[in-house]
């Protein structure tokens, strides 16, 4: 099969210098793209900026903000029978990016935030995606709930879902735990493990 996989951050410039982003590393994703292309499997892998090497034969397509993920997906889309949302991509930017470096002169900076285009939301009905729809919800709070609600808002088939408020897993770490709920209602719960052996379970779960 052919696998569209996310990954990653974006970053929404505020100025030649800074940027809004967050702590996604992409090293789930990119533990997805290499259990993909270990299944054998054709894998092209949509990346914010990390420091990670491309998964073997994967066609990497290097992104930074939101709306360059929207186009690059919206491209690609519709030529993979999988589609795995897997970055964090930031749901806001800044609505008037300063075109010199904001120097120090005030107290305050106020930024004024537009939000972003939804990826996953536009899989179905915009990009008109007909294959195998994977969504991922790093949650806080209420994480069943968010999950089940997100899978269907979005027409997922499956939602991966984790807690990132532990300090053990999710971003920044080797490590996951999650649970993939399916439309058909029913849940895997993926115990605690490397992100690798967990990418795998996801894969198989999917195919």
């Amino acid at each position: 099969m052919k696998f569209l996989i996310t990954a990653g951050p974006t970053r929404e410039a505020i100025d030649p210098v800074r940027y809004l982003s967050n702590r996604s590393s992409g090293k789930m994703g990119y533990a997805l793209a290499k259990a993909a292309l270990e299944e054998g499997h054709e894998v092209s892998l949509i990346s914010g900026p990390v420091s990670l090497s491309t998964p073997g034969s994967a066609n990497l397509v290097c992104i930074e903000s939101a709306r360059e993920m929207f186009d690059a997906v919206k491209t690609r889309i519709n030529e993979a029978d999988v589609a795995i949302f897997c970055a964090a991509v930031s749901d806001y930017r800044v609505a008037d990016i300063a075109a010199e470096k904001i120097k120090k002169n005030n107290d305050e900076l106020l930024l004024k935030l537009v939000k972003n285009p939804d990826i996953l939301g536009s899989a179905r009905q915009e990009f008109g995606f007909t294959g195998i729809l994977v969504g991922f919800a790093a949650e806080t709070e209420n994480i069943e709930a968010n999950a089940k609600g997100k899978l269907e808002r979005k027409g997922c088939d499956f939602l991966v879902a984790n807690d990132v408020s532990r300090s053990d897993i999710g971003f920044d770490h080797d490590s996951n735990e999650a649970v993939i709920y399916a439309k058909d209602g029913s849940e895997t719960r993926l115990k605690l493990a490397s992100k690798e052996d967990i990418a795998r379970q996801i894969i198989e779960r999917i195919r």
